[in-house]
């Protein structure tokens, strides 16, 4: 699968950019783990025109992690254009406008999946910014706004008039927020749309191997994004494409290797910021992580992990749980 002269190759899993998860230290090890693509943390189209430090930050990208994707938001059309210009000067491989950012202060002030209720503006919008940088142009968005204006049949060709060079739809309105399951129904019926020649890429509830398969094989889809599924197991790349390479799942992976991965997460986050910002980042994704699941009374375990503020407290804890799991080997 290409996106404009960039080759993913067959069945790429792209990982979605999430905020405050998807920073260089975390894309690089999902990178590791077999991601073909990755992107950023999204960019506020505002606050990178009024250079606020925090958000340029956002736009560190290394050539270890390329073909890498820098996803902007916003609501005016002017500053969207002056932001794309900005994030082009870092050299992304791909500029990519989000669409589909549900929650409230994004949009409930008519950016991200707000967009969705202004439709002639969301094409205006990029039709600006695919006109103003010379880098491939993409957009992420939902399936419409609510139940009763599933709008993407329609707007992903418009969009594509527009000259995008790839669209990913998460399967669900904006409405849902990240409640129920999302729907690929839609973003089928959009790739098998005979008017699409762009690649479609399908996102949401992706969660093992088999899922991701389902989803190339049932829907036709370019290509599988994995957002949420990644919090507390970057290994899930790993897993999938040997899944999708083989037709075998993977040898189970082992609890001691996993927590190792989590120990250079932890310590990849505390280098990248330092150990209090480190810490606070990274403890809510540990914390989360399906490798706890079934652990007796894990409860209080979780909440100290998320209490933590240095890194010799979170290993501290670590060490625990490898140790309730050597005395319980069947956990």
């Amino acid at each position: 699968m290409k996106i404009a002269h960039i080759d993913l190759g067959k069945y790429p899993i792209l990982l979605a950019p999430m905020e405050d998860v998807t920073d260089p230290a975390f894309r690089l090890m999902c990178k590791r783990f077999g991601a073909d693509m990755a992107y950023t943390e999204f960019v506020s189209s505002d606050a990178l025109i009024r250079a606020v430090s925090k958000t340029a930050q956002k736009l560190s990208i290394s050539d270890a992690e390329r073909p890498v994707a820098i996803q902007i938001y916003g609501k005016d059309t002017e500053t969207m254009v002056e932001a794309a210009k900005i994030v082009e000067q870092a050299q992304p491989d791909i500029l990519d406008i989000n669409f589909g950012c549900p929650v409230k202060r994004v949009a409930g002030k008519g950016a991200g999946a707000g967009m969705l209720q202004n439709i002639p503006k969301m094409l205006e919008i990029t039709r600006a910014v695919v006109d103003a940088v010379k880098i491939p142009v993409t957009v992420k968005t939902r399936l419409g706004w609510d139940a009763n204006n599933k709008v993407i049949v329609e707007l992903a060709e418009q969009l594509q008039d527009c000259g995008i060079a790839a669209l990913t739809i998460h399967g669900r309105t904006r409405a849902q927020m990240y409640t129920g399951e999302a729907d690929w129904t839609l973003i089928g019926e959009v790739k098998n749309n005979p008017r699409m020649h762009i690649p479609i890429i399908g996102n949401g509830d992706v969660t093992t191997p088999e899922r991701s398969k389902e989803c190339f094989d049932r829907y036709g889809v370019d290509a599988v994004m994995i957002g949420r599924a990644s919090f507390g197991r970057p290994w899930i790349f790993k897993e999938v494409k040997h899944y999708l390479e083989t037709g075998e799942e993977l040898p189970p992976l082992s609890f001691d290797w996993c927590m190792e991965v989590l120990r250079q997460e932890v310590v990849d986050s505390v280098n990248l910021l330092d150990e209090r910002r480190g810490i606070l980042h990274v403890r809510r994704h540990l914390a989360a992580s399906p490798l706890f699941k079934g652990i007796p009374n894990f409860r209080n375990t979780r909440i100290a992990m998320l209490r933590a503020e240095t890194k010799e407290e979170l290993f501290r804890i670590f060490e625990e749980i490898t140790s309730q799991r050597k005395e319980n080997p069947e956990i």
